[in-house]
């Protein structure tokens, strides 16, 4: 591992793509082979220093419905950004809970999407200023109390119309916790910014979601 720690801004649609590629590549081996691959020789230099990255994968429904298949990621980066979307990927397709693993044949009914982390900032342990301390369509949350952790992508909160105080209620939520628990001063706040690239289709096109525009389009009107 070389180079410091990957800000996802600094990332080009072309490395984003890269990085979809490769989680599809991952989970495509790992699947019909059982063989978790190596590190590509082709991967950009930029891709080699240590990041922290989740990956998603959507069941296309119809025409526009997309329907979560599974959804894992790391937030803390202790390997190569590359290799740990090949981690991620696998996990994803393997491993969330909520599914079951992924089919070879649902290859061609899946769309890949990998957002890459920024580190977390804790915010305001101020309860009053917390709804004031991030900004929807831009960040994403973690709750931690204790043994309990929860973390919400920014595309969530966009995905639902939510506005801030029912972001930290559902990030409470998916962290096990009260959905009040973020008027907790002892309980920590933590946002993050991702940058995410996405299929346009299964194995098609890579594009770069705009959530703050999404959340202007879908929910502001």
């Amino acid at each position: 591992m070389s180079g410091s720690y990957v800000d996802p801004e600094d990332l080009t649609l072309e490395e984003g793509a890269f990085l979809v590629k490769l989680a599809r590549r991952a989970v495509e081996s790992y699947i019909t082979r059982g063989k978790i691959i190596e590190l590509p020789e082709d991967t950009p230099q930029k891709l080699r220093s240590a990041g922290a990255s989740f990956v998603t994968l959507l069941r296309i429904r119809g025409a526009e419905a997309r329907e979560l298949r599974g959804c894992i990621g790391y937030v803390k980066p202790v390997e190569p950004l590359a290799l740990n979307v090949i981690h991620a990927a696998i996990a994803a397709a393997t491993e969330d809970p909520r599914f079951l693993p992924l089919e070879p044949e649902e290859l061609s009914e899946v769309i890949f999407e990998v957002s890459v982390l920024s580190k977390m900032v804790e915010i305001s342990r101020d309860p009053k200023r917390r709804p004031g301390e991030f900004l929807i369509g831009r960040d994403g949350l973690m709750v931690e109390y204790g043994f309990y952790g929860g973390l919400l992508l920014p595309e969530v909160p966009v995905e639902y119309c939510w506005d801030n105080e029912t972001f930290l209620a559902e990030t409470c939520f998916k962290a096990g916790l009260n959905p009040d628990c973020w008027l907790n001063e002892r309980v920590k706040v933590y946002r993050f910014s991702a940058r995410t690239f996405k299929e346009v289709r299964p194995g098609g096109d890579v594009v770069i979601r705009d959530f703050l525009k999404e959340y202007e389009t879908n929910c502001r009107r």
